[in-house]
């Protein structure tokens, strides 16, 4: 999907109204949290946080590493 956004003044502040077909594509809805990273070629808005998977992978070494903890600490 291309689509052209025209920036707009929003009280004091500046924004871009997303069109309901982008939102279906980033499965977002009002109040929802978008995240932007650089890409090679630009920027990248989406909804996934683009540090999820460092954050699950420090989770499962955590689990891995102090798995007889947990164990002993979920009975």
């Amino acid at each position: 999907m291309n689509a052209k956004l025209k920036i707009t003044r929003i009280g004091n502040s500046a924004g871009v109204i997303l069109p309901k077909e982008l939102l279906t594509r980033l499965r977002a809805g009002v109040g929802d949290t978008l995240y932007v990273s650089e890409a090679p070629d630009g920027v990248r808005l989406t909804a996934a946080d683009p540090g999820f998977p460092a954050k699950m992978e420090l989770a499962e070494q955590i689990m891995r590493e102090d798995r007889d903890i947990l164990r002993a600490l979920a009975k």
